[in-house]
């Protein structure tokens, strides 16, 4: 069956918001984020970008299941630890349009689905009319970091690609646990910017 993509935006998701939690629990458990999560965070994290009438979700859809997920919100809906890097540097949230996450189920990558993504959050940025600017941030692990798979290819040059650079002033700390740890730890993370202006 082929997949077919919805846009919505604000509450719209609601009836949607169990299964993207499911999906990001399952997607994020794999190297490099390696999340051990759960659904009452889940639910939590994405009334965030529920509540925000500029939100962004770009669900991929084969028949009726969720097979992919991308977000994005207005950086000055977002929560301190993301502002905070850019205020501190001198950019103004206002501007700045956030991608939350991508996630996508491994039997449908390769696909195009993932450029999609990106098309759709820098369309829905544009369509705003206020954004100078989209962001994401990426978790930084080690190279030698013993969970890493021996073919981990990371998506750096994917992004490169996509006009986003990574700027190591932009960066900030976010905790969770580890499927191989008993508890939260603080990880790095570091920003990818891209003008769109």
């Amino acid at each position: 069956m082929a997949v077919s993509m919805i846009r919505l935006s604000g509450d719209q998701i609601n009836p949607y918001i169990d299964d993207l939690a499911r999906l990001r629990i399952e997607v994020f458990r794999s190297f490099p984020y390696l999340y051990d999560g759960d659904m009452g965070y889940e639910r939590k994290y994405l009334d965030t970008y529920a509540r925000s009438p500029e939100s962004l979700f770009v669900l991929a859809m084969d028949g009726e299941s969720v097979i992919g997920a991308a977000t994005g919100i207005p950086m000055d809906h977002e929560t301190e630890e993301f502002k905070g890097p850019f205020i501190e540097q001198g950019y103004e949230p206002e501007k700045i349009f956030y991608f939350g996450e991508s996630v996508l189920l491994p039997e449908y990558r390769g696909q195009g689905i993932g450029v999609a993504f990106f098309d759709h959050r820098e369309g829905h940025a544009r369509e705003q009319g206020r954004f100078t600017h989209c962001c994401f941030c990426a978790v930084e692990r080690p190279l030698d970091h013993p969970l890493r798979p021996s073919d981990y290819q990371p998506l750096d040059q994917f992004w490169h690609n996509r006009g986003y650079r990574k700027v190591p002033a932009l960066a900030t700390t976010y905790t969770w646990k580890d499927v191989d740890q008993a508890e939260e730890t603080a990880k790095p993370m570091t920003f990818w910017l891209r003008r769109i202006d």
